[in-house]
C-alpha cells in the first residue's frame, strides 16, 4: 500500500520594499508622511514667495499636504495587515461612543483653556476687539470646514490612528509621546515658509528662531493632551479628529479678535493654556496618560519592528 502526499502550497515571502515596510512600519510611515507632505507643499510655498503666480489655485496644495499622514497610514496598513487592518482603522474612524464628559471637554474645555492662555499674557485681554456679527454661526461653519478640509481629517488617521498605538506598545506612553511630539512638530517645518506659520514673502529667520520654539512647546503639550483623550476613549480616531478640529477652530477664530502682538503674532497663549493642562495630566497619571499595556487591538499594532 502506498501513500501519496499532496503538494503543500506556501505563500511566497514578501521581498524588497514590501518586506522592508513589514519589518520597519513606523520608519516607513514617517518617511512617506514627510515626503508626500513636504513635496506637495512646494507649489504653495513658491506662490507665497512670488516665484509662482499668486492664485487661489495653489491653496489646494496646502490642503492636500495635510493628508500625508493618512496616506502613509493607509499604505503601511495595507502592506502589513491587509483588509483586516484597514477595516480596523475605518472602525475607529467612526467610533463615536464615549462619555459625554469627553465631548464637553473637547468642545468647551479646550477653547476655555486656550482663552485662559490669552488672559495670562499682559495686555492681551485688554486688546479684545469684540465679537463680530453671527459669531456663533461662523464658528460652527469654520469647525466643519477645518475638520474636513485638512489638518484633523488628514493628520489624525496617521498620528493617532497608526503611529500612537504602535509607539506606545513599543516604547511606553511617555517615551512614545515625546518621540511623536518631535515628529509631529517637524512635519510642520515647511509651514514656517508660509503664512500659515507667519512666514512667507518679506519675513526673515525670526520666524524659525522665535516661532518654531513656541510651536514646539505647543505641539509637545498637545501630544500629551491628545493621547490622554485617545487612551480614555477606546482609541477613537474620530474623537481625535474632533479634538484637533476644536483646537484649530478656536485658534483660527480667536487670534483676529485681539490686537495684542502676543496673540496675533505667536501661538504662545495656546502653548500656555495647553501646557498647564499637559503638566497636570503628566503629574496625575504619572506619565502613563491613561495607557494600559496589552489593551490594544492586535490589528492596530500589526508587525512592530524589532
Amino acid at each position: 500500500m502506498t501513500t501519496s502526499h499532496a503538494p503543500t502550497l506556501s505563500t511566497p515571502a514578501p521581498t524588497g520594499l514590501r518586506r522592508a515596510m513589514r519589518q520597519h512600519p513606523l520608519l516607513f510611515f514617517f518617511l512617506i508622511a514627510y515626503a508626500f507632505s513636504w513635496i506637495t507643499l512646494i507649489p504653495f510655498i513658491l506662490a507665497g514667495w512670488g516665484i509662482l503666480p499668486t492664485a487661489m489655485f495653489y491653496n489646494i496644495f496646502f490642503i492636500v499636504k495635510s493628508f500625508g499622514p493618512a496616506l502613509a497610514a493607509y499604505i503601511i496598513i495595507r502592506v502589513t495587515e491587509g483588509k483586516e487592518g484597514l477595516h480596523d482603522l475605518r472602525r475607529r474612524l467612526t467610533q463615536w461612543r464615549a462619555g459625554w464628559q469627553w465631548y464637553l471637554f473637547i468642545l468647551l474645555g479646550v477653547p476655555a483653556l486656550m482663552l485662559l492662555g490669552i488672559c495670562a499674557l499682559p495686555g492681551a485681554l485688554a486688546s479684545f476687539r469684540g465679537l463680530p456679527p453671527y459669531a456663533a454661526a461662523s464658528y460652527l461653519i469654520s469647525f466643519v470646514i477645518i475638520a474636513l478640509g485638512g489638518g484633523p481629517l488628514g493628520e489624525e488617521p496617521g498620528w493617532r490612528g497608526f503611529a500612537l498605538p504602535r509607539m506606545q506598545s513599543r516604547y511606553g506612553a511617555l517615551r512614545a509621546n515625546l518621540l511623536l511630539g518631535v515628529m509631529w512638530t517637524f512635519w510642520h517645518l515647511p509651514d514656517f515658509l508660509t503664512s500659515a506659520q507667519k512666514g512667507g514673502a518679506g519675513t526673515d529667520l525670526s520666524v524659525f528662531y522665535v516661532g518654531l520654539p513656541v510651536f514646539f512647546l505647543e505641539v509637545m503639550a498637545l501630544v500629551f493632551v491628545f493621547t490622554w483623550v485617545f487612551n480614555h476613549t477606546g482609541g477613537s480616531v474620530l474623537i481625535a479628529i474632533i479634538l484637533h478640529a476644536s483646537y484649530n477652530t478656536f485658534g483660527t477664530a480667536a487670534q483676529p479678535l485681539f490686537s495684542a502682538p502676543s496673540v496675533t503674532g505667536t501661538d504662545l497663549p495656546f502653548a500656555i493654556g495647553m501646557g498647564v493642562l499637559a503638566l497636570l495630566i503628566l503629574l496625575l497619571t504619572r506619565g502613563q496618560l491613561g495607557y494600559r499595556p496589552g489593551r490594544e487591538s492586535p490589528l492596530s499594532l500589526g508587525h512592530v519592528e524589532a
